[in-house]
Formats: structure tokens, sequence, C-alpha cells
């Protein structure tokens, strides 16, 4: 009877570690994509037991940059005068409010424009005097807004912006020229040597990439600058948040 007991006790002892182990296995599902729907992430430790559930943000929001380029086009006065030209602009903002669906933000930006246009000498007898351009123009601007943006999903949002700024077109051309031949006939060019406050309003729409802290976008204003015309500015834009 001994002998028995002492040879059961030997062959059961290999399995105790198998069925322990078996007993102790984790059968909690793998972590999360981070593309899927939910927001938590499974993160286990080293006995396969799940320690922690932990949040996971897709994005980031806060400060950035912006690069944008893309193009503006005046359609009231000068249309047929100036044609659309090239914009490129920088700017620098903040994601003061920040949730998972929504956030706001503020932006200052400065931009450049540059039109070829009629010339001068085609204006005289079409154009008023307070409209009248030197012909080929280049606008500087400086603008801040604040932006209001919601999401469907993690990584696309769609939003709506509203700024002011002001707007400068110098005078390009030689002095001399100006003083000795447009003026006699065009007059003092007042586009060229007053300010232009203007204000702005338009759609905005993100999409957060796979590469961290970069997003791309499109911003498409609405914008009026007194004194000159109304405009449509369509820009394309690369986003760095730090």
């Amino acid at each position: 009877m001994t002998n028995r007991l002492l040879m059961l006790l030997l062959l059961a002892a290999p399995l105790a570690p198998s069925a322990a182990h078996a007993a102790g296995k984790d059968t909690s599902s793998a972590d999360e994509d981070l593309d899927s729907s939910g927001k938590a992430r499974h993160t286990k430790t080293s006995t396969g037991t799940v320690a922690k559930d932990e949040v996971v943000r897709e994005v980031v929001r806060g400060f950035y940059a912006k690069a944008d380029v893309g193009g503006t086009g005046y359609v009231l006065y000068h249309n047929g005068l100036v044609n659309w030209g090239t914009a490129l602009a920088l700017c620098f903002g903040d994601d003061f409010v920040d949730s998972d669906r929504k956030s706001i933000a503020w932006e200052i930006t400065y931009e450049q424009g540059v039109h070829s246009g009629v010339p001068w000498d085609a204006e005289v007898g079409v154009v008023s005097p307070l409209q009248a351009t030197q012909g080929d123009i280049r606008s500087f601007i400086g603008m801040a807004n604040v932006e209001y943006s919601v999401y469907p999903t993690r990584r696309f949002g769609i939003g709506a912006r509203l700024g002011a700024g002001v707007m400068l077109l110098p005078l390009l051309m030689n002095s001399q020229y100006y003083q000795a031949d447009v003026e006699p006939s065009l007059g003092d060019l007042t586009v060229h040597k007053t300010p232009h406050p203007l204000a702005f309003a338009g759609p905005t729409f993100e999409y957060y990439t796979k590469l961290s802290h970069f997003s791309v976008g499109a911003d498409l204003d609405v914008m009026y600058a007194l004194g000159f015309d109304l405009g449509i500015d369509a820009k394309g834009y690369l986003k760095y948040t730090f």
C-alpha cells in the first residue's frame, strides 16, 4: 500500500506546475487598437494580469505652429483688374479649450499675397481713383482669430473661424515715375497710401495624422478689407503641435 501511494505521488508531481499555470492564466482581451472606438487600453504586468486602464489620446492639441499655402482673389471692385494670386502664411496659436469632442483656439497670422494686374494706364477712365492700383500688387496682412472645432471622429475636426486684422498694399513702383506719370492720370492712389482694416470668417477642416504632433487641413475664409475689396482666401496647411 505504501509503495502504491509513493508511486502515485511521483507521477502527479510533474503535472502540478502546469495545472497551477492554467489556473492562473489571464483570460482578458488583447490591448485595444488605438484607432478603435474605445477610449482605454489595458496595461499588463509581467505575470499577465491587467494592472490598470490608461486613457489614450490619439491626437496632440495645445500650442502650435502652422504653415499655409494657397490663393486669394478679389471679387467686387477689382474683379478682372487684379488676378487671383498666391498666398503664403505663418501662424501661431493655442488650443486653450481642449476635450475629446471639441476645442477652442486663438491664432495669430502673418500672410503675404502676390497678384498680377492690368497696367495702371489701362485703368484710366475705367476705375474710380479710390480703387485704382499700380497694376501688380503685393499684400501684407496681420490678423488674429478665434476658432471653434468639433470632432466627429478622433482624427477629423471641422470648425469655424472668426477674426480681424489689417492689410497693407505698399506702392512698389519708382516714386519719381509715379509722381511724373501716374498721379497726373489717376490721381493719388489711395489704395496704396492707407492701411485697410479687415474682418474675415469661414470654415476650417483638420485631420490629425498618425505621425505624432502633425496634422494637415484647410481654411476657407471670406474677408472684407475696408477701402479695398471683398476677397476669398483659400489655403491648405501643415501644422505642428508642440
